[in-house]
């Protein structure tokens, strides 16, 4: 079962293959500097290199999402492993959330099987574009407390880190940052924080976007007698097979650039980035492509 490059001559799936390799030198940069696993940068991406390759509408962006993922559970764990190196890591927070993060994403997963291919897209750009003006708006008073709020409100915030997560393809750094900021916490200590978040949602997720995809992709075989030889369900193999290896090896430049730049600095090019990956599906959802 998976999914085919069908059509694509010598060339294009070399220029293909090159354009992956560089996303996942990109993605793991990004997921040492702002915390976020690289999946906001691997969906848009993942989706450009499916639609050339003829994937067909209704699973392209649940495949994005899935695949995207699966190449997250070794980035997070490399950008995990250098900020905690540096003791930037709360573990208290990630001791709160594990269990509703957890729980969160297997929700997000089961929704991920029955749901149409624009509920992803409008996730992603809500999401990316709320949070970019609370990084571009910021100011130091705009907060709900000085401290992370204990007992049932930050089970609920956990759940909702992995169920929005799941839907979008992150690795929960996109929200994790915000919450900890709204709550006094350094952009260096969210970002650091959401590290260890993503680990706990990107194995479970790439596991239930297996799940969800298996009927679809069976469905798609049989009806538009596509080949799919090299994906499980909502996972590319080959996305995440040229992806992952350069993933790796940028992903602790991102950590030593994210503690080398200034707070502010910090949160507009996060913002910047969110709005122009949430503005390539605006494209999309009203392109029709």
């Amino acid at each position: 079962m998976g999914i085919i490059l069908a059509g694509a001559d010598l060339s294009e799936l070399i220029e293909l293959a090159l354009l992956l390799i560089a996303t996942g030198a990109l993605s793991g940069f990004l997921a040492g500097l702002f915390g976020i696993g690289g999946g906001a940068v691997l969906v848009p991406v993942f989706y450009e290199c499916f639609r050339l390759a003829g994937v067909p509408l209704e699973v392209r962006m649940p495949l994005c999402i899935g695949t995207s993922l699966a190449v997250i559970i070794p980035t997070s764990i490399s950008s995990f492993r250098a900020h905690y190196l540096r003791g930037a890591v709360d573990m208290n927070v990630v001791k709160a959330w594990w269990l509703v993060i957890i729980v969160g994403v297997i929700a997000g997963s089961a929704i991920a099987r029955y749901a149409p291919e624009r509920l992803f897209k409008y996730v992603f750009v809500a999401v990316a574009w709320s949070a970019t003006l609370r990084l571009w708006l910021l100011r130091d008073g705009w907060n709900f407390g000085d401290e992370m709020p204990k007992g049932p409100l930050i089970k609920v915030y956990g759940f909702f880190v992995g169920l929005l997560s799941t839907l979008m393809g992150v690795g929960g750094g996109l929200f994790s940052n915000l919450l900890m900021t709204f709550y006094g916490r350094s952009i260096h200590q969210s970002v650091a924080t959401s590290s260890a978040l993503a680990v706990l949602i990107s194995i479970p997720g790439a596991i239930g976007y297996v799940y969800a995809g298996w009927p679809v992709a069976a469905r798609f075989a049989a009806v538009a007698a596509l080949q799919m030889p090299l994906a499980f369900g909502y996972v590319s193999l080959i996305g995440a097979a040229l992806v992952m290896p350069m993933s790796l090896f940028t992903a602790p430049l991102g950590v030593k650039a994210a503690h080398a730049m200034s707070k502010r600095m910090l949160e507009v090019a996060f913002g910047l980035y969110l709005f122009i990956v949430g503005g390539r599906f605006v494209v999309s959802l009203v392109s029709g492509q």
